[in-house]
């Protein structure tokens, strides 16, 4: 299997609820093509360096992942269709870093 770190950025007019809903679909989607969450991290609400589609801000999710290549296609153009999702972003690594990650660490400081 193969690892990853994802950010995944949400529409900022979605309600907690739709989010978490997303959430859990993204996971589910994961789970189902027999990938795995290691861990997560909500970042919250942050400006964005420019526009996407209209929006000044977005909630931004971390993930850590492990999926295996074929899958992670089906994944990745699942999030692309998605219109809750105004951007995705995966990186794959070889060992996932040690957490908290520095965006929750800054925050504490």
């Amino acid at each position: 299997m193969n690892k990853f770190e994802a950010v995944l950025l949400f529409n900022p007019d979605l309600s907690n609820s739709i989010i978490i809903k997303e959430e859990e679909n993204f996971i589910n989607n994961i789970e189902n093509s027999n990938g795995k969450i290691i861990f997560t991290e909500d970042w919250g609400l942050k400006d964005l360096s420019f526009k996407i589609h209209k929006y000044k801000k977005a909630f931004y999710k971390f993930y850590q992942i492990e999926i295996n290549g074929s899958n992670f296609q089906n994944l990745k153009k699942i999030l692309t269709q998605n219109e809750k999702i105004l951007r995705h972003l995966f990186v794959k690594v070889e060992e996932h870093q040690q957490l908290p990650t520095k965006m929750i660490k800054n925050e504490e400081n």
